[in-house]
């Protein structure tokens, strides 16, 4: 044996490894796709994509704002190290740290339409009782 052989390196799919990223960060193909100024339809091709040149992979890659390295050397726990120490929370797709309950909101919504509602009723009768 040649000392100069290494053990083969696992087959590395490029396409792949960028949909699981995207999808493990909540980043729609769509904001993908205006970020790089392409359609969504390129951005499903380029995922089935096995070797993806290293020009498109660094723009990828800034999109996603992981470094290069996580789509070419993706594996499960390198992937979740690296999205741990490099991935701040600014994407505009994602707000992790919601500052309000949403069901709040909604009843909020639905208490200023039923107070909308009730102005228009109350409108409606003064009306129907100025022609009788």
């Amino acid at each position: 044996m040649n000392t100069t052989d290494t053990a083969p390196s696992p087959k590395v799919h490029h396409g792949r490894n960028i949909k699981r990223l995207r999808e493990m960060l909540g980043v729609k193909q769509e904001y993908m796709a205006s970020e790089l100024n392409l359609t969504q339809q390129s951005i499903s091709k380029l995922e089935q994509k096995e070797v993806i040149e290293d020009e498109m992979l660094e723009k990828v890659a800034k999109v996603l704002k992981v470094p290069v390295e996580a789509i070419k050397n993706l594996n499960d726990e390198a992937t979740f190290n690296i999205i741990a120490n490099s991935y701040h929370d600014n994407a505009s797709s994602v707000n992790y740290r919601c500052t309000f309950n949403p069901i709040d909101k909604l009843v909020e919504l639905y208490e200023r339409l039923l107070a909308a509602e009730k102005d228009k009723v109350a409108m409606m009768e003064k009306l129907l009782e100025g022609k009788k």
